[in-house]
């Protein structure tokens, strides 16, 4: 990722603050299916929406993002509500490196929401523990149906999503119209 992209993002996460914001809504619809305890890693989690509900569900969580704004504001907003949270600041759209040494251990579940780099997620199975879970919400091409934006390139086609978690088993795919009004693929799958 460029410089000129991490500064977008921190200028993006700036301008929201510790505005509350409700978890990607894979995680409540489908909190039956995953882990409530262990080892954590949101993905590209930005300012730490995702990170405080899998706090609050007993899990010990790392969140990696390119953002410095994010991660001190996810610190903040954890910090706030009495949990603790391991940051890790790293450029996951380096095509040498899907997989950044910071990060290279067995995690319980990994979610990536809303971030897509398919050799990351090519990476995931390689890296969860027997049992472990990968959870990923994304937009796919239909949301251009009523969206412009984000462009083609940063979107799932429809039906690619189960294509690029490998060996796991997907426990539960689908992809619809959200209530917040996007396209969205869901899957989670276990290794």
């Amino acid at each position: 990722m460029s410089r000129d992209a991490a500064t977008r993002w921190d200028r993006r996460h700036a301008a929201r603050g510790l505005q509350p914001r409700p978890p990607a809504g894979i995680l409540p619809a489908l909190a039956h299916l995953l882990p409530a305890a262990g080892r954590a890693l949101d993905l590209a989690g930005g300012d730490g929406r995702n990170s405080l509900w899998l706090a609050r569900r007993g899990l010990e969580v790392t969140l990696a993002d390119v953002s410095t704004v994010g991660l001190e504001l996810a610190r903040q907003r954890l910090q706030g509500a009495g949990h603790p949270l391991r940051t890790v600041q790293v450029d996951l759209e380096d095509p040498a490196d899907p997989w950044p040494a910071p990060l290279d251990t067995a995690w319980d579940l990994v979610l990536v929401s809303d971030f897509l780099s398919r050799p990351l997620l090519q990476a995931v199975p390689a890296h969860l523990v027997p049992g472990g879970v990968l959870v990923v919400s994304h937009p796919t091409r239909r949301n251009l149906q009523r969206h412009p934006h984000p462009s083609a390139r940063f979107l799932l086609d429809e039906g690619e999503l189960p294509t690029l978690v490998g060996e796991l088993e997907v426990v539960h795919h689908d992809s619809d119209w959200r209530a917040d009004g996007r396209h969205m693929a869901w899957l989670v799958a276990r290794r």
